[in-house]
């Protein structure tokens, strides 16, 4: 059985009715969103092809306690919470981290193994800082964005496509993403700016898919190449998408470039 037990984070899931891989996945969200944005399209559609599927809210986010103190969380708690998480799996699961979930995995892996991780659009190992500068130059007026948001302000709806989206989506749709998506904590922020990074440990974690995206605005071609290299893999980048693979309107087509790595390396 690949089924966790009872957590105080929230963890959804759809359960295959054809399972066909033993090996669960894991999916952890990025900063401001939550587990939902992997029920939207990711956990159903992997579950179809045979997969149980999880999505983890990090302490804070979705529906997992911590909104009330969520400025004091930094990245090492949300590293406990993918542990107690990972803990009440009886089968180690696939993990896959997006954006601010990839830092958490490679912090995770400091000391911990995995059978397999994916970094979809991930926070680099040497943190925010590069992402930062290559903003200031091609798209300042997004940093200035961006840096009021990491200081507390409230994320913009207009903030948030530019941020998110490369492809246009239906406002009613924009609408309901943006109403779900939360504040982040302040000190994960930091952290990510280069007071916490991870140190890349490749003998806990044999098979690593690194994922970006063309158009992502936040984490550069650059920044997923630099990610790559320090794993010792190949990166893989989708075309005509932007930031928020998993919400796209071509969301399919990152779902089935995952399902074609995974397939063959997870029975």
């Amino acid at each position: 059985m690949s089924a966790p037990l009872e957590s105080t984070l929230e963890l959804i899931s759809v359960r295959a009715e054809n399972r066909t891989h033993s090996t669960p996945l894991l999916f952890v969200h990025g900063a401001y969103a939550g587990a939902w944005c992997w029920a939207e399209h990711f956990l159903p559609w992997f579950a179809a092809q045979g997969w149980d599927a999880y999505a983890m809210s990090l302490s804070g986010h979705g529906e997992s306690p911590g909104a009330e103190y969520l400025d004091t969380l930094s990245i090492d708690d949300y590293v406990s919470d993918l542990r107690v998480t990972l803990a009440s799996f009886a089968q180690p699961p696939v993990v896959i981290g997006h954006s601010m979930g990839g830092f958490v995995v490679q912090k995770y892996l400091d000391d911990h193994d995995l059978p397999g991780a994916i970094l979809l659009c991930s926070v680099p190992p040497a943190g925010l800082a590069g992402s930062a500068l290559g903003l200031a130059l091609q798209r300042p007026g997004l940093l200035v964005d961006l840096t009021r948001i990491a200081g507390g302000s409230n994320i913009s709806s207009q903030t948030l496509v530019k941020a998110m989206f490369h492809q246009p989506l239906p406002e009613l749709l924009l609408e309901r993403y943006f109403s779900r998506f939360r504040r982040e904590s302040q000190r994960a922020v930091w952290d990510m700016l280069g007071f916490n990074l991870p140190r890349i440990r490749r003998d806990h974690c044999k098979e690593v898919m690194v994922l970006g995206a063309h158009e992502d605005s936040l984490i550069s071609e650059a920044a997923v190449r630099w990610t790559a290299a320090a794993w010792g893999v190949k990166p893989v980048m989708a075309p005509d998408m932007g930031h928020g693979v998993m919400l796209e309107t071509g969301w399919r087509a990152i779902a089935q470039t995952l399902e074609d790595w995974l397939a063959p390396r997870f029975r």
